[in-house]
């Protein structure tokens, strides 16, 4: 049995949720200890012991909802920025006047930056700057005038909960990019193994029905002629489901299979057209296709006149090399133009041969390959070796002049 790729997610803020988890624990503990170290300076210190109660009940019981983002809720953290608030807001009742002018730490401590730090980490670095300017604004009620120690205390606490809220809204996305290359892949490696069992097995055994057909005529030539549409739909669909075959007939005196691709003939269409959409249905048993993991971008008449230049080279390989000679299609994506090479296994065009058939009014490869291009803006270069073979280069640049035609009129 085929082992199936699973695409395993993993929370980069995970890590956060739990130091603030343990943040929020420590900086209660610091704070109580503040008090204790200093009980007997504060003027009501029933007050504070009150809200110390509440503090640590508080902290304590919502460990689960600092956990992880979805525990977090609003209304949480509303709830918990309001405890800080309240014990920043109660520390005038509780300590002595004398100790508040002097600079020191309010009842919440620096405990109040754990509920600004549980924003940053949920909502990113706008719920950060809400929560640290309400802090802001209550410190400096509590204290009645903008002190320097205070003015610090608040810009430290502002800056270094809006960096962190940034920090995590790049995680976030970060994460969310990865793990979309992770299934991207698995998907590929899938699509990668389906395409050599159907190589391996359907597609070979719908070839044979399809050429067994054909040379049986009658009702035989029609089943060969649906294994033949059937061959062109699965190779499609094995190529990513690039595009719609609309159907595959069999020339039966000929024996060869034409395949026609669904396009759209709008000259004015904007968008460019992906090339590999259009030579996938020439990939056959004896016609190999080689091309780029990415689309190959041109304008659509471009894409039209190229796929239908390497549709006219292969067909002369059928003509000319036999029914039995393999075909190898390379697509190259350069950064300026596109070039499609078209090879054979052939026995090769005799020196002379193609000036003498040109003479004699057959031109195959002069109308139907170099003059398409050559409207491009690009070029055709056939090599042929006897005994060896024939190789087409083919090359459109990927600004025609049909485009830079269409780019002025515009």
């Amino acid at each position: 049995m085929a082992k199936r790729e699973r695409v395993m997610r993993m929370s980069v803020e995970q890590p956060l949720w739990r130091a603030l988890t343990a943040y929020r624990v420590l900086t209660m503990l610091y704070a109580v200890g503040l008090f204790a170290t200093a009980y007997d300076k504060f003027a009501r210190p029933g007050v504070a012991i009150a809200y110390y109660v509440v503090l640590c009940g508080w902290t304590l019981a919502t460990i689960p909802r600092v956990a992880n983002a979805a525990a977090c809720t609003k209304r949480f953290l509303a709830a918990d920025l309001t405890v800080a608030l309240a014990g920043i807001l109660l520390t005038p009742l509780a300590d002595a006047p004398g100790r508040i002018q002097e600079g020191g730490p309010t009842l919440p401590s620096i405990w109040t930056a754990g509920s600004v730090l549980a924003f940053a980490v949920k909502g990113g670095w706008r719920w950060a700057a809400f929560a640290s300017t309400a802090v802001a604004v209550v410190n400096l009620v509590e204290r009645g005038a903008p002190a320097r120690d205070t003015v610090h205390n608040v810009i430290l606490v502002w800056v270094a909960s809006i960096a962190i809220g940034y920090v995590v809204e790049v995680a976030r996305a970060s994460e969310r990019t990865l793990a979309r290359a992770l299934e991207i892949e698995a998907a590929t490696r899938e699509r990668e193994r389906l395409a050599r069992d159907i190589h391996d097995s359907v597609l070979q055994v719908l070839a044979m029905v399809q050429r067994r057909g054909a040379v049986l005529g009658g009702e035989a030539a029609e089943l060969g002629r649906m294994a033949g549409e059937q061959e062109v739909a699965l190779r499609t669909l094995v190529s990513g489901g690039l595009v719609p075959v609309s159907r595959a007939s069999e020339d039966a005196a000929e024996g060869a299979v034409v395949r026609t691709v669904e396009v759209p003939d709008d000259e004015d269409a904007d968008g460019p057209v992906d090339l590999r959409s259009l030579l996938a249905p020439y990939a056959s048993a004896r016609v190999s296709l080689a091309e780029p993991g990415a689309p190959v971008q041109l304008p659509p008449a471009a894409a039209r006149e190229l796929a239908a230049a390497v549709g006219a080279a292969l067909d002369n390989v059928r003509r000319h090399a036999g029914e039995q000679a393999r075909a190898w299609l390379l697509v190259e994506d350069e950064p300026d133009e596109v070039i499609v090479t078209v090879r054979d296994d052939g026995p090769g065009i005799p020196e002379g041969r193609l000036a003498q058939a040109e003479g004699e009014g057959r031109l195959g490869v002069a109308l139907s390959i170099r003059s398409r291009l050559r409207e491009l803006g690009g070029s055709a270069e056939l090599i042929s070796v006897p005994g060896q073979g024939t190789e087409v280069e083919l090359k459109v640049p990927k600004e025609t002049r049909s485009s830079r035609g269409k780019a002025e009129r515009r």
